[in-house]
């Protein structure tokens, strides 16, 4: 009889620990490496997605640290960054920090334009220093290196197939090209701009996963079993970044397996 407690009590303790792993919110960071004969020196992209104005403590505090910690060269905001439920507030908070220390670009997420103050939203972003794009392109100096980013608004804007098709016919010399686009569903349109990196994100890593096993259960857009769900994928010569996102209380299931992630890009040398 005691060893039956013993054992029922033992496999409750094994189910509460894998409950809790599963369950995990806490914030974690994910880096990749990308080489490229176009660079001579490494250059470090901060990723953020679909933050959904969710809360990362006072002042958002776990996220911005998390970031500072990386010491990125310039951060990419790609999408769904404020809610269209929640309070903003979180989102500006985090925003307006990052844009004080780092050079920062941004593209629109279907939840800006689901809240009817996009326009608001991208000329806030300005006011506050951020590069919003919007079927152009920005080159900037980062640690020495010409990196040219560039990026189209939400399919949900009405305008990201013209913008889209601006971007392929405009000259990009042979600078790294970084690509913003929220939604990798769309990854075949993408592949058109000849760009050498892509960041989406969108996907929350489809929600529910078994690491090793299953990378993600329903996507966005994408339905059950999504292509994307989140990591790297190598397409025709283009790296294809996903990031799983920074939302955590806006979702209206929980996430399982599936803890929120900023994105590192380490863009390195090819022959370093």
């Amino acid at each position: 009889m005691k060893r039956k407690r013993l054992t029922v009590i033992a496999v409750c303790v094994m189910f509460a620990i894998l409950l809790l792993t599963a369950l995990d919110s806490r914030l974690r960071v994910v880096t990749y490496e990308i080489s490229s004969e176009k660079i001579t020196a490494p250059v470090r992209l901060a990723v953020l997605t679909d933050l959904h104005s969710c809360d990362y403590g006072e002042g958002q505090r776990e996220l911005l640290d998390a970031v500072a910690v990386q010491a990125p060269d310039a951060v990419a905001l790609v999408g769904d960054i404020v809610d269209d439920v929640l309070p903003e507030e979180n989102a500006w908070t985090a925003v307006s920090a990052l844009a004080a220390e780092w050079p920062c670009f941004y593209v629109t997420g279907n939840h800006e334009w689901w809240s009817g103050d996009a326009e608001r939203i991208c000329g806030q972003m300005e006011a506050l220093g951020v590069q919003v794009l919007r079927g152009d392109q920005v080159t900037v100096d980062l640690n020495g290196q010409q990196i040219t980013f560039c990026g189209v608004d939400d399919p949900d804007s009405g305008s990201s197939t013209q913008q889209l098709s601006q971007l392929e016919t405009t000259e990009k010399e042979n600078n790294f090209t970084v690509f913003l686009a929220h939604r990798p569903e769309e990854i075949d349109s993408y592949l058109n701009g000849s760009f050498d990196l892509i960041l989406s994100g969108h996907a929350h890593g489809g929600q529910w996963r078994i690491p090793g096993i299953l990378n993600g259960l329903y996507a966005p857009n994408q339905g059950l079993f999504p292509a994307y769900a989140g990591g790297e994928y190598g397409l025709d010569g283009t790296v294809f970044l996903v990031s799983r996102g920074l939302a955590r209380e806006s979702t209206r299931i929980p996430r399982i397996f599936n803890r929120p992630e900023v994105v590192i890009a380490d863009i390195v040398p090819e022959n370093r």
